[in-house]
């Protein structure tokens, strides 16, 4: 008769074996890592011949995008040959370069402990002679002679200097009803040049970075089964997941590669693991753009008539004549006239109460942003999800029969987050276009080197250990 093993006994052999398991991988981890080239140089191969393979690709992504009523194809045309050089144009003019932003909130949901590892997360901000005359008795917080240090050997940071107190006239100050943020509050306002701000790899890490985006999915845009999924929920979740992975690919596209030589690059792999390898993500990537332009379009009239008015007449004119460029392009109104059909939305008697649920979500997704630690990080994600609520503000205040049940009233931060969003939008998907089939061939090449098989035995580790292993975090 065999005794049944005691719990001693038991709890012995479990120990033994994770012991032999641990010493397994650890052995071949030491074995792999000895053999290996530097990990710099074998992923330098891994580039160069991904980029210079004759091999014939065939598209990954085509047909409609889900939801939308343009193409994979035409929007990747249309993108490299139209959108996106008129956009990196237009935003780097005066008007578009300037963002008004809260940088000193309080989160109102938990005690912030996020912190960064490097300078490239705090935010370089605006001298007072940097901005217009009117808006000089509001900016509160001056900044002391150490704090312009940022921008020193930054040819960037010559910025235009001709502003005068015309700047933004004709702009109404009103706040989004689809964001948190009080932009008529100006008394907390600061303002910061984007262009000496790049949405780049900060360093924000660890615990409180997932914790703002497991908020974001988990309280205000789960996943819902396929099932229980409407449209309406779908649109935000998508909308987001979409953010997040064009802000996904900009890290990755603008990554300190090596901290001890302040070495800057692309990193593919973290594109692949973040982006690539989930065909979901980048779906839903091209939806963010597609309902982000047609938000754009929709309100063209209104967007070619505004003021532009810095007070340097040479760029305003510039600025004007990009944003009529861009809102009606012939090629754009001819190969995608409605990039997203929002009529669709809302039907049926509880639509109404649907809409103002999903706009409280979206507020909340907006006040969380107050939450977020690195001060860089902080600043486009409030830019964006602005922008965000200003394409939701365009595209759903709206009938079933395309006309606007009251005039349109944007502020200019609205017009400066949304085209700044658009522009992020239109890199990352021009981004994944030309870079993501040689970042997916490179990683199938890598699983077969020593480099490649060190990698898959630190997910192992990883997948084992868990948090408790912070060498391969």
């Amino acid at each position: 008769m065999v005794r049944p093993e005691s719990e001693e006994r038991k709890s012995s052999r479990r120990k033994w074996r994770w012991g032999w398991a641990l010493g397994a991988i650890v052995a071949v981890l030491l074995a792999t890592a000895a053999s290996s080239r530097t990990p710099s140089k074998i992923y330098t191969h891994l580039l160069h011949n991904a980029k210079n393979c004759d091999c014939t690709n065939p598209r990954k992504y085509t047909g409609i995008v889900e939801d939308c009523c343009c193409d994979y194809e035409t929007v990747d045309s249309l993108n490299g040959e139209v959108l996106h050089p008129l956009l990196q144009e237009l935003v780097t003019t005066p008007f578009f370069r300037y963002f008004k932003v809260k940088l000193w909130c309080d989160c109102p949901f938990w005690l912030d402990d996020g912190m960064c590892r490097l300078r490239d997360c705090s935010v370089c901000e605006c001298p007072e002679n940097e901005f217009p005359e009117p808006f000089k008795k509001l900016f509160q917080r001056g900044l002391s002679s150490d704090d312009l240090i940022c921008q020193e050997g930054k040819p960037q940071a010559a910025v235009d200097r001709t502003i005068d107190s015309k700047a933004f006239r004709g702009w109404v100050e009103i706040d989004n009803p689809w964001t948190n943020d009080d932009e008529t509050d100006n008394a907390e306002m600061t303002y910061v040049n984007l262009q000496l701000n790049p949405e780049r790899y900060t360093g924000y890490v660890g615990l409180s970075a997932r914790r703002i985006w497991d908020a974001i999915y988990t309280e205000n845009c789960p996943k819902y089964p396929s099932g229980e999924f409407c449209q309406e929920k779908r649109v935000l979740y998508k909308l987001i997941s979409g953010l997040h992975s064009s802000i996904s690919i900009h890290i990755a596209a603008d990554y300190l590669l090596d901290e001890s030589t302040n070495l800057w690059g692309q990193n593919l792999e973290l594109m692949y693991d973040r982006v690539l390898r989930f065909p979901d993500h980048v779906r839903n990537l091209y939806f963010t753009y597609l309902f982000v332009l047609r938000a754009v379009t929709k309100a063209a009239d209104y967007l070619e008539q505004a003021e532009y008015d810095t007070g340097n007449p040479t760029e305003d004119l510039k600025t004007q004549s990009l944003m009529r460029q861009l809102v009606y392009h012939p090629k754009l109104r001819a190969a995608c006239p409605l990039p997203f059909d929002e009529a669709k939305l809302w039907q049926g008697g509880s639509g109404p109460e649907l809409k103002q649920q999903i706009q409280k979500q979206f507020k909340n997704i907006s006040a969380l942003m107050d939450c977020v630690g690195c001060e860089k990080c902080r600043l486009w994600g409030k830019l964006q999800v602005l922008g965000l609520g200003t394409a939701l503000k365009i595209l759903f205040s709206v009938d079933g029969k395309d006309k606007l049940e009251q005039p349109l009233q944007l502020q200019h931060n609205e017009v400066i987050a949304l085209t700044n969003l658009l522009n992020r939008l239109s890199e990352s998907v021009r981004f994944v276009h030309e870079m993501g089939p040689a970042a997916e061939r490179i990683m199938e090449v890598s699983t077969n080197s020593p480099t490649g098989q060190l990698h898959m035995w630190k997910k192992l580790w990883h997948s084992i250990f868990g948090a408790r292993s912070a060498a391969f975090r």
